[in-house]
């Protein structure tokens, strides 16, 4: 791979660790900032596509405020067919399986029945079913990592799931050989996570109430620093199941 072209949505939501990754493999990084007016960059199989988060979702594709969304899914489906590498990360995952048939639903609270995002830190487990044991074996069990979604991804058929969490099924998947699909975040940073829970407060009280910031904020000094050997070593091994 020579290059990592990466679908950028919101200022705020980099490549982060994905980039230094990049780097230090010796890629060229591309930032596309579609909803900026950026023209779809033009792929070759020599590149991995990186699609990440936002604020938006699935639901929003013909809402003309996100007006860049459908030709982004376009561009997804067409790096499918010509199996050029993608990993969509979040809002990217879920485009990542829409573009192959799947849709989103509101994530449900358990009990209650009512939409519940998933945010802050918590494991995610390996599914004792998936038949790909390279990438099941990318992380130990518990591998701890940021939830930051109110949507749960019906997968497509052709998607096998590959890990989950307590709260939702669809975690980690993958599509084909070259397509990966973590609606968890890996890729963060300590500024990262703090602009995040700054600029995102509606979104984080409605999962954890009027002591959201709080929260995250004391997971974030236990976590951030933690796991990151270990999300480090996840996303070098993701890029070594492309290098072919």
């Amino acid at each position: 791979m020579t290059r990592l072209v990466v679908l950028q949505h919101l200022e705020r939501e980099g490549p982060g660790l994905f980039a230094n990754i990049a780097l230090e493999r010796g890629m060229s990084l591309i930032i596309c900032r579609l909803d900026q007016g950026d023209p779809l960059p033009l792929l070759d199989k020599r590149d991995l596509l990186l699609v990440l988060g936002g604020s938006m979702g699935i639901g929003d594709i013909n809402d003309p405020n996100h007006f860049w969304m459908p030709r982004e899914l376009l561009l997804i489906k067409d790096a499918l067919n010509r199996q050029i590498p993608i990993i969509g990360v979040c809002l990217g995952a879920q485009l990542l399986a829409c573009a192959d048939g799947g849709t989103v639903e509101p994530l449900l609270d358990e009990s209650s029945l009512r939409p519940l995002p998933e945010v802050g830190w918590e494991p995610i487990y390996s599914n004792n079913q998936a038949k790909n044991e390279s990438i099941s074996s990318l992380f130990e069990s518990p591998f701890n990592v940021l939830h930051w979604h109110g949507d749960r991804i019906l997968l497509p058929p052709s998607a096998e799931l590959i890990a989950s969490s307590l709260r939702c099924k669809e975690q980690l998947f993958r599509i084909g050989s070259l397509a990966y699909g973590l609606q968890f975040h890996v890729e963060t940073d300590d500024q990262m996570v703090c602009r995040w829970i700054d600029e995102d407060g509606a979104f984080i009280t409605s999962a954890l109430g009027v002591e959201a910031q709080s929260i995250l904020l004391n997971q974030q000094k236990i976590f951030g620093t933690t796991t990151l050997k270990q999300r480090l070593s996840f996303l070098s091994k993701i890029f070594e199941l492309f290098s072919f």
